[in-house]
């Protein structure tokens, strides 16, 4: 039960870091070589979190695959979907179809199976 726990927090940061990259790419110039574009991207407070987040999660990572069989692990970082669903509605107040609540569903049952 503890590799889900750490699988939930794992996919928790891997969409929070999503979220802040979408954030801070929604602020930036349109993408271009040039300096005024990366310099706008490294005073972007929001880009920090989302490497923040995605360094938190890669650590975590790190822990997970060497503490348990990778066959268990992989599998369940998928809930990082699930997670990602809920903050596109929640953040940025998309329309999720049915069929997409349907195939969420079935990774979380399959999520559930794996752990079990």
């Amino acid at each position: 039960m503890r590799i889900l726990t750490l699988a939930f927090m794992q996919s928790i940061l891997l969409a929070g870091g999503q979220v802040f990259l979408k954030f801070a790419l929604q602020k930036m110039r349109p993408f271009s070589w040039t300096w005024d574009f990366w310099g706008s991207l490294l005073v972007n407070w929001q880009f920090a979190a989302c490497g923040l987040c995605f360094l938190a999660a890669s650590l975590l990572w790190m822990y997970m695959i060497k503490s348990y069989p990778l066959s268990v692990a992989y599998p369940l970082i998928s809930l990082s979907y699930v997670f990602g669903m809920i903050a596109a509605i929640v953040f940025f107040h998309e329309d999720v179809s049915i069929t997409r609540w349907i195939g969420v569903g079935f990774i979380m049952v399959g999520c559930w199976l794996i752990a079990k």
